[in-house]
């Protein structure tokens, strides 16, 4: 039986599967020019800049070395992009869905902070998390996210065997949402974890049967993975 993967349903349905030692690497694509200026992407499909080629470029043979047999991707450009230079190290070809997208940001779209609080009158200090707080005209819901993103996971998940190991490229906010349903908190605890670093990553290792745990987040640099 599938396992049921509505938000909340947590971390014991989730592996249903018999299986040991299995673990999921999620990486936030590189940077964007629209990163580096604060806007707000979505679903716009914005190619890597030069900074966020190199980013790729340096991350992609640090996550290589967990060996990953499995190599999935969100379909848009910045996240195809850095899973190109994983593709180079790994070997595998990347399979692209579209569930592992961003928030569809709706009017927010191409907004800086600054520009969208302006639009709706309020005065954003750097700490609100915008997808939980505010209710943007045609922009996809924390829940409705999580509707799409986590049966895309279970998929990954169950696409391993024992002790196999599979990295998503994914984005930002998408990656904290999984992470909190993934883990059985309310989809709204994903505003607790900081914003991922353009190229960084988290890991999700399972620890017994239905068991996974989040057991690195934000991950960058040079330190390999433990054996």
């Amino acid at each position: 039986m599938a396992a049921d993967l509505t938000p909340g349903a947590g971390l014991q349905q989730l592996a249903e599967r018999t299986g040991r030692g299995r673990r999921v690497v999620l990486v936030r694509h590189g940077q964007t020019a629209w990163n580096a200026e604060g806007r707000a992407q979505g679903h716009t499909d914005i190619a890597l800049d030069e900074t966020g080629r190199a980013q790729a470029e340096a991350m992609a043979p640090v996550v290589a070395a967990y060996d990953p047999t499995l190599l999935v991707s969100s379909d848009l450009a910045r996240a195809r992009e850095t899973a190109a230079f994983l593709e180079k190290e790994t070997g595998l070809s990347a399979a692209e869905d579209p569930r592992w997208r961003e928030y569809d940001l709706g009017e927010r779209t191409g907004l800086t902070l600054a520009e969208f609080g302006a639009r709706v009158g309020v005065e954003f200090d750097g700490w609100w998390d915008v997808h939980a707080h505010v209710v943007v005209p045609g922009a996809e819901t924390p829940e409705e996210l999580a509707r799409r993103v986590l049966p895309a996971f279970g998929e990954v998940l169950e696409g391993l065997g024992e002790g196999e190991t599979a990295v998503v490229v994914t984005h930002g906010a998408s990656l904290r949402v999984a992470i909190a349903g993934i883990l059985g908190w309310p989809v709204e605890a994903a505003g607790g974890l900081e914003a991922m670093r353009n190229c960084a990553w988290a890991v999700l290792a399972e620890t017994g049967p239905g068991r996974l745990r989040l057991s690195s987040y934000n991950q960058t640099g040079p330190t390999l993975p433990p054996d």
